[in-house]
């Protein structure tokens, strides 16, 4: 038996994270492995700012082959579950849904899809189970990660093939920059995307810039930083189309875009700042330097899984280009007594982290996606 019917849960905590990535998983089981997908998605709202097709007030529509339905307390409990059942991120399915788990024949194969990190007990937890304390059910831990004894990272089979045309293709560039911004980056400037959370290295960050001798041009998707770029730039009024100009900088703000769009955003920089789980994966695909911000959490456990993927990111790097990533990713983080990040070692330690870059992507697509391990590990179980 082969798991050909999948439920995949999702509850929107970090606005576009969960979703994003629940999101790319259901497209990919759908179109490369042939499975029917429902995605259960107990924020739509949130969802159709990252999904312009989705009509939020639906409780029930059809987006490439995926069914995706409005997850309310009520709304799975009559559902038959299917083949396999994915709790993405924690989220709980709640006792209803649980007990038609447990009635049905065969029941069906349980996955809690882990948060990603980079630290070594990831590979102990990977495919562990876990049985319910009622019911005859037993869960499995997935853990995506970065190493061959974990579930590895979504990458669409046709990813790295779509990039290198895009990367290659100068006209291609100039089209997405014009239609986005309506302009396109000064002859010479360094093309940096900005996606982060709240950040008090922010206004130092873009003082530097500014006052540079090379221009940059920095495209700022709509999202949580755009505050303080506002502030910044001391004009409230700054939305999607927003030019701003300032010394050696230019500043453009993007609307909030399309997964497809997203990645052509940064392939076509030259260094990617990144937030939380889906973008960070995402830019590393891309091929290109990025710097980290990492969802702040309690007691400074964050700081501990940033530090474990630079342990791995950097091995092998020249030292004084480890050292300004380092620092840079330190003080972006907040992990700092300056609120100010070195940014003049690592501007000059970009070319070295863009051969860099490209190497590290390569090592990641030897080994298997994370579909791919998902859906084998599945029927595995099935069988």
């Amino acid at each position: 038996m082969h798991a050909a019917h999948w439920d995949i849960f999702c509850s929107v905590v970090d606005n576009f994270g969960d979703i994003g990535v629940s999101w790319r998983l259901a497209r990919q089981l759908r179109k490369e492995h042939g499975l029917r997908v429902r995605l259960w998605v107990d924020d739509p709202v949130s969802f159709g700012l990252l999904e312009p097709r989705l009509q939020p007030g639906l409780p029930h529509q059809t987006l490439e082959g995926v069914d995706i339905l409005h997850w309310t307390p009520a709304a799975p409990a009559g559902a038959v579950p299917g083949d396999v059942v994915v709790e993405a991120f924690g989220c709980a399915l709640g006792e209803a849904f649980e007990q038609r788990m447990a009635e049905r024949q065969p029941r069906p194969v349980w996955i809690n899809l882990d948060y990603l990190s980079a630290e070594a007990w990831v590979e102990g937890v990977h495919k562990l189970g876990s049985p319910h304390p009622r019911l005859p059910l037993q869960s499995h831990f997935f853990s995506p990660g970065f190493t061959p004894a974990t579930g590895g990272l979504l990458r669409e089979a046709d990813l790295a093939g779509e990039r290198d045309a895009f990367q290659a293709d100068a006209t291609a560039q100039t089209g997405f920059w014009q239609q986005h911004t309506g302009t396109t980056p000064p002859e010479g400037a360094l093309k940096v995307s900005l996606f982060a959370y709240e950040n008090a290295a922010l206004p130092g960050l873009l003082d530097l810039w500014a006052a540079g001798p090379q221009p940059v041009f920095c495209a700022v998707p709509v999202g949580r930083v755009l505050a303080g770029v506002k502030h910044w730039a001391d004009d409230e009024g700054l939305a999607a189309g927003s030019i701003v100009r300032r010394g050696a900088l230019t500043l453009a703000v993007l609307p909030f875009l399309h997964h497809a769009d997203y990645d052509r955003l940064l392939w076509a920089c030259d260094l990617n700042f990144v937030r939380g789980e889906d973008s960070f994966v995402r830019a590393q695909w891309a091929r290109r330097p990025l710097v980290w911000h990492i969802y702040p959490q309690r007691e400074g456990a964050h700081l501990v899984k940033l530090e474990a993927f630079l342990q791995r990111y950097v091995a092998g790097l020249e030292p004084s280009a480890a050292l300004a990533l380092r620092s840079f990713w330190s003080g972006w983080n907040g992990d700092t007594d300056s609120t100010l990040p070195p940014w003049p070692a690592l501007l000059d330690a970009l070319p070295t982290l863009t051969r860099h870059a490209a190497g590290w992507e390569a090592a990641l697509a030897t080994r298997p996606d994370l579909a791919r391990q998902l859906a084998d590990f599945c029927n595995s179980l099935l069988k």
